[in-house]
């Protein structure tokens, strides 16, 4: 009797732990557990750590809660402005309802997958070229948005979307190239522009400067003379101010007195004799341009003796 009493201690004991073997399952801390009953849905989701289950009757699917990183495919598209591109983008979603992505649909990351593909390919046509290159954060949060509204139905959740590249034709990338080079030549002519400007405006303020005291222009021209003499050339560059020809000019252009006509005429009518007046009337050089020859000699000299 107490043989077949430990006997049967011995058949429950072990039966209990076959059965306990049989039903333990461990769900880890990134998971949940969806038991299934007879092929329907019994009881909450499991949370990670040790659960039983019935065996045989019950089968514990684990789903993973982690961020997915999925890769969109590059897809080809016509962009509003009619060019051609490639682009690509990347997803990153996660699963917030365990028991809805594992029943609602068959496989929620190839659903995911081929929604992104889908709505990829619709971004690129509804935007323009401009946009895929410069304003892609708010083509981010749309392709979000077409992404992510039918899969909440699936107990997933889309935590961002991000073009990763845009691939362009060589031909476009030529023409935005000289587009750039073009642009950076217009804003490098407009700041010249402004530098002659400002320049232009100094100058005129010198200008106005000197002429008030006009001795300050002779003391830039020795100023530009010594400058040149110090580079230690055979050749000595001389400027000559604009004033100094204004005088000759004005020299030139003097009218002759009244008298002078009549006199010459009359020298005119006496001959020889007074074609040799004439003749030495003509030889007598102006005051006003030997005083000129005069300073330009000095300042020859000036330049000479430093």
């Amino acid at each position: 009797m107490l043989e077949a009493l430990l006997t049967a201690l011995v058949a429950a004991g072990s039966a209990g732990a076959v059965y306990l073997v049989a039903a333990a399952r461990v769900v880890k801390q990134y998971e949940r557990g969806v038991v299934l009953r007879l092929g329907r849905l019994t009881g909450d989701v499991r949370p990670p750590g040790f659960t039983l289950i019935v065996p045989v009757v019950d089968r514990l699917h684990k789903v993973n809660m982690q961020i997915v990183t999925m890769p969109v495919p590059a897809q080809e598209g016509i962009t509003r402005d009619n060019v051609t591109v490639r682009v690509d983008a990347v997803v990153y979603f996660k699963v917030i309802d365990a028991a809805s992505a594992l029943i609602t649909v068959e496989d929620y990351k190839y659903a995911v997958s081929q929604m992104a593909q889908t709505s990829l390919r619709s971004i690129i046509g509804k935007s323009d070229l401009d946009d895929l290159l410069s304003n892609r954060e708010k083509l981010n949060q749309g392709l979000e948005l077409m992404i992510d509204s039918p899969a909440v139905g699936w107990g997933v959740q889309v935590d961002r979307v991000e073009i990763k590249d845009v691939s362009l034709p060589d031909t476009m990338k030529r023409s935005m190239a000289r587009q750039a080079e073009a642009d950076r030549e217009r804003r490098a002519r407009i700041i010249n522009a402004d530098a002659e400007l400002q320049a232009s405006k100094k100058l005129a303020e010198a200008a106005h400067q000197m002429a008030d005291a006009p001795s300050a222009l002779q003391l830039r021209l020795l100023q530009t003379v010594m400058a040149v003499a110090a580079e230690k050339n055979s050749t000595l560059v001389l400027p000559i101010p604009v004033e100094l020809l204004r005088f000759l000019e004005r020299g030139q252009d003097t009218p002759s007195e009244p008298g002078e006509e009549d006199t010459r005429r009359q020298l005119a009518d006496r001959g020889p004799k007074g074609s040799d007046d004439l003749n030495a009337e003509r030889a007598v050089v102006p005051r006003a341009e030997r005083e000129v020859e005069r300073t330009i000699e000095d300042i020859i000299d000036d330049a000479d003796q430093k």
